[in-house]
C-alpha cells in the first residue's frame, strides 16, 4: 500500500530545478535509480514489493551518462504540510 501522502502524477514532465511546485500546494520529489539494466530494474520491484512506488510509475529506461549503465526516474507529488 503506498503512502496516500504521495499523489499519482499525471503530468509526466522532468523534475522541476525551479520554484514551479511552490504555485501549488505540492512538493514534487524526484527519484532516479542508475546503474545495469538488471540493477535498475531488480531495485524497481524491490521498491514495489515495498509499497514505495508502482512499477509503471516509473519513466522507460534510458541511456545514462555512463554507456554502461541506464536509468530510471520516478517523481511524486506530496501534499504540503502546514
Amino acid at each position: 500500500m503506498m503512502s496516500q501522502e504521495f499523489l499519482p502524477d499525471d503530468n509526466k514532465s522532468d523534475c522541476p530545478n525551479d520554484d514551479s511546485a511552490a504555485e501549488s500546494e505540492q512538493d514534487v520529489v524526484c527519484v532516479t535509480v542508475t546503474g545495469s539494466p538488471q540493477g535498475v530494474r531488480e531495485t524497481i520491484l524491490t521498491l514495489y514489493r515495498l509499497g514505495f512506488a508502482e512499477v509503471g510509475d516509473w519513466s522507460p529506461v534510458q541511456r545514462a551518462a555512463n554507456p554502461k549503465q541506464v536509468m530510471s526516474v520516478l517523481i511524486r507529488r506530496r501534499k504540503r504540510k502546514a
